[in-house]
């Protein structure tokens, strides 16, 4: 692993920890003060035209833009995959999340598909003497094979995979069970009224969508019409938990409440905390303070409240002087996708506004708009704000994080495709990956090197069926030079073979696990 020296030169007196045991409480203690506590707000299906930072003209972001123009702004920073639980899955783990089976879109009640074996990034951090808590959406799955029983503890959960605090949303918000659960057990939960969730048939006696559609108050524009909790129809059926179920307009809320307090908690500690906003995911259900105020819809207004969240967090931190040691790390899960489900007019509202700006696809595909997304990182005591025009993949934060703590990543099974990009990742250089690879829901892999961007052949699907998204799979190679062609409208496989040829081997390789372990 690369040594980034200067760094340390800014905090004197740093003897760091190194390896990968947990340090005792007492010794975590007295490296403090030299170690910077660290952010990860990953929101949920923001373009990455959505931003007035990134040049949206109809929308206003006044404190995700003060938190870019306070760090490095990245333009060509990359998810790995183009749906939310894969790329949360590489994120933590720094695998690439088609190398394993089960990390497609999870349903409300999968199993945890994290392996508890497995070394993830809050291990890692939580070795380093951190301590680690997990606030928001989740959407890795909780509870052993076979599904989640949410009447009592859950176990496995995220404290079985490095986090000490967990406070989240199981899956996504469009999806059943509609609870919060706090340390592995729903918050709330009356245990005379037990929670059963399914996601084959339905189950209990609670309305439908498809049964009683003169009971929602947000209408399905296709699929989301199983059973309706606060007054919005979900994806599966769920009864009984009356007693816990969550709020819409609330969750923004709840969970910016409990990340505030989680820093609060831990402001005299270094702390990690990975904090999943629901917004600006569909059902988008503002609360009143938001509801109205962008002119573009429901869509528009958890975009403002989004943005909220993040003011909140760093006024939080400016509150209790831990701003300027604190690394913020701002992004989005993947691109994004604007009917989703629900007929909330997100389309014709959107009145010139371009949440996927000049480039193809959005959500689910594998053109850009599908993983191109914000990056921003702040950390006063530590970097310069810049724009940031480097290739960087969100796989790479893991070793890149390592690195900034001289934790070596033993063995070679430790975020095996995660690499060393600290210099990148903190502005101090420009050059950026080699490569990076993309996934799309049908697994499809595309990796851009330098200014070509190759999509290997595919048979799945040109169109995903519910929200009518171009995928990019196509029976034939794909081929985009995106510096002359961001928005991949010509194919030139045919007119350069030798760069298909280049790129399709080099996909093979990193398939093929040879450029594992390179940090």
């Amino acid at each position: 692993m690369k040594q980034f020296s200067p760094l340390w030169s800014l905090l004197p007196g740093a003897a760091l920890i190194a390896g990968c045991g947990n340090p005792s409480k007492k010794e975590a203690t007295d490296h403090t003060r030299q170690k910077p506590n660290v952010i990860y707000l990953i929101a949920d299906d923001l373009g990455i035209g959505d931003l007035s930072c990134y040049g949206a003209t109809k929308i206003s972001t006044p404190n995700i833009d003060r938190l870019a123009g306070q760090g490095v702004q990245f333009t060509n920073a990359y998810a790995t995959s183009s749906t939310s639980t894969p790329s949360r899955f590489g994120l933590l783990t720094g695998m690439y999340p088609w190398r394993q089976e089960n990390t497609g879109i999870a349903p409300g009640n999968s199993e945890l598909i994290i392996d508890t074996a497995c070394v993830t990034m809050a291990d890692m951090f939580k070795a380093e003497g951190y301590a680690t808590g997990a606030v928001g959406k989740w959407h890795l799955g909780l509870g052993p094979k076979g599904g989640t029983d949410f009447n009592h503890l859950i176990k496995p959960n995220t404290q079985d995979i490095g986090f000490d605090y967990e406070y989240i949303i199981p899956a996504t918000v469009d999806r059943v069970p509609c609870v919060f659960v706090e340390n592995g057990h729903v918050v709330g939960l009356d245990p005379n009224d037990p929670i059963t969730v399914n996601y084959n048939h339905k189950v209990g006696d609670w309305p439908t969508g498809l049964e009683n559609p003169e009971l929602v108050k947000l209408k399905p524009s296709q699929g989301h019409n199983n059973t309706i909790v606060n007054g919005i129809p979900r994806i599966g059926w769920m009864t009984g938990g009356k007693s816990a179920l969550w709020v819409d307009e609330d969750i923004a809320d709840v969970i910016t409440g409990k990340a505030k307090d989680f820093i609060i908690k831990h402001k005299d500690e270094p702390f990690f905390m990975y904090m999943g906003t629901q917004d600006v995911h569909v059902p988008r259900v503002p609360h009143a303070r938001f509801a109205g105020k962008s002119g573009m819809g429901t869509r528009g207004d958890v975009i403002l409240q989004l943005d909220w969240t993040v003011g909140e967090i760093m006024n939080t931190l400016d509150s209790l002087n831990l701003a300027d040691n604190t690394i913020f790390v701002f992004c989005s899960d993947n691109g994004p996708v604007i009917d989703d489900g629900y007929q909330d007019q997100a389309l014709e509202l959107l009145n010139g506004h371009t949440p996927m700006k000049q480039y193809r696809g959005g959500k689910y595909s594998a053109y850009e708009a599908g993983t191109r997304i914000p990056f921003i990182v702040r950390w006063p005591a530590g970097i310069q704000p810049c724009k940031q025009q480097a290739l960087f993949s969100m796989i790479d934060v893991y070793a890149s994080l390592a690195a900034l703590l001289n934790h070596p990543l033993t063995p070679a099974t430790v975020a095996p495709d995660s690499r060393d990009q600290l210099a990148t990742f903190l502005g101090k250089d420009n050059t950026g990956c080699d490569y990076i690879v993309q996934q799309n829901l049908n697994n499809t892999l595309s990796i851009i090197q330098g200014t070509w961007k190759y999509i290997e052949p595919s048979d799945k699907p040109a169109i995903e069926h519910w929200t009518k998204m171009e995928l990019g799979n196509d029976p034939k190679p794909q081929l985009y030079n995106i510096s002359i062609d961001p928005s991949e409208k010509d194919n030139v496989a045919a007119a350069h073979p030798e760069m298909v040829k280049e790129l399709s081997a080099l996909l093979e390789q990193v398939k093929a696990g040879k450029h594992q372990g390179i940090k």
